[in-house]
């Protein structure tokens, strides 16, 4: 009998084992799959900052207004 209760014993904490790694299993995989989404999303900002910085780059500076030839608002 008291072999049987051991055995019974065993497979329950085998089955929790086995419980508990299949959650981890899927917790990882979650973990990748939002890993790989940022990894994409910060790819993109990294493709949108160069194409603003060129974009900046490349203003000629007399399109810019200088500070100095500008007229004070109304209020002041």
């Amino acid at each position: 009998m008291h072999s049987d209760n051991m055995t019974h014993e065993l497979k329950q904490r085998i089955d929790d084992l086995e419980c508990q790694v299949a959650f981890q299993e899927q917790t990882i995989n979650e973990l990748n799959d939002a890993l790989s989404q940022q990894q994409m999303q910060l790819t993109r900002i990294q493709d949108q900052m160069k194409f603003v910085v060129g974009k900046v780059k490349n203003l000629d500076a007399s399109n810019l207004a200088d500070a100095s030839e500008e007229t004070p608002p109304p209020h002041y």
